[in-house]
């Protein structure tokens, strides 16, 4: 059993940040926006906690200082996804094009300003792990639920769970998950009945944009002591996971639990007595998770059903 709380623990710690910026990536392109973006994203957001949480950790520690940090995370993503915004629904630009330059932007910027502020001018960023709960009072005593979810894990993991429930409740039971769905469906019609088309597009992005940056610095927490301007192609698996789950919250969860597992495998596999039995050297195992990818995508794409708006810029003269 041990085992199996150990996969459970270390999936979670996958799982969450690519269900958050999958969720992300859901909300902007619902609204018709396509955000490839999502990876730079992540980077500005990931890059701006850690900053955060590096200067103010002589002073703050704990869960206090992590939910401040996954605010200025989630602001940074907000902001920076405005480029994005702006050049995709002002601008009427390619979104793709516009997405890849925000993933080259943000690495780089990263690193020069890391360089820049830093007095031995090194790119890394360092900090200290406080944040992981080592069991929550009463609930870790549940027997197996609580070696489970109430046990070695981070406030992250609830904060996921949250935002998927509140997701779907916003997307498919309020008047604003409505006309987000409608202006990536058809945003002709939306605008005839008086909803800002422009105004929609901009929120989904910014939505996306907090997710993603808020998925950034949870994806960082857990598995590293330092931010190093990467997340590991995180974005881009959360945009393979976001078709996956056919853009529907549930289906998307449900698709971060089975790609969340695979990433474990890759990098925890030497813990696993099994696969460690099997001989087989590590880099196969390092590419399990792209192999499913591409795997569940050329099986999925034919099934799949994307908003028929999206990507396409919004013409008020076209009907």
């Amino acid at each position: 059993m041990n085992t199996v709380y150990f996969l459970f623990q270390q999936t979670m710690f996958f799982m969450i940040p690519l269900m958050i910026v999958a969720l992300g990536g859901m909300y902007s392109e619902r609204s018709g926006v396509i955000n490839i973006a999502l990876e730079g994203i992540m980077i500005m957001g990931g890059f701006s906690g850690i900053l955060f949480i590096n200067r103010m950790q002589d002073t703050m520690s704990g869960q206090g200082l992590l939910l401040l940090a996954l605010l200025v995370s989630a602001v940074s993503g907000m902001i920076y996804s405005l480029l994005h915004a702006y050049a995709s629904v002002n601008m009427k630009a390619d979104q793709t094009i516009s997405g890849t330059a925000l993933n080259l932007l943000a690495p780089a910027f990263a690193i020069y300003t890391a360089r820049l502020i830093q007095p031995s001018h090194v790119q890394q960023i360092n900090f200290t792990n406080t944040f992981r709960v080592e069991k929550v009072p009463v609930l870790g005593d549940i027997p197996v639920i609580g070696n489970l979810l109430f046990q070695n894990t981070y406030i992250t993991t609830y904060i996921g769970f949250a935002i998927l429930i509140i997701a779907a409740v916003v997307l498919y039971k309020t008047r604003f998950g409505l006309r987000l769905r409608s202006c990536g469906e058809h945003p002709q019609a939306a605008d005839a009945v008086g909803i800002s088309v422009y105004g929609i597009r901009y929120a989904g992005v910014m939505i996306s944009g907090a997710l993603a940056g808020m998925g950034g610095l949870i994806f960082i927490i857990p598995t590293s002591t330092n931010f190093n301007a990467t997340v590991s192609g995180y974005g881009f698996l959360a945009l393979a996971v976001l078709i996956f789950g056919q853009w529907n919250p549930w289906k998307i969860a449900g698709a971060a639990l089975f790609f969340g597992l695979m990433k474990t495998v890759s990098a925890a596999y030497s813990s696993i007595p099994f696969l460690m039995s099997l001989n087989i050297t590590g880099y196969v195992y390092k590419m399990i998770p792209y192999i499913a990818t591409l795997v569940v995508l050329v099986f999925s794409s034919r099934s799949s059903q994307a908003p028929k708006a999206e990507g396409i810029p919004y013409d008020k003269g076209a009907r």
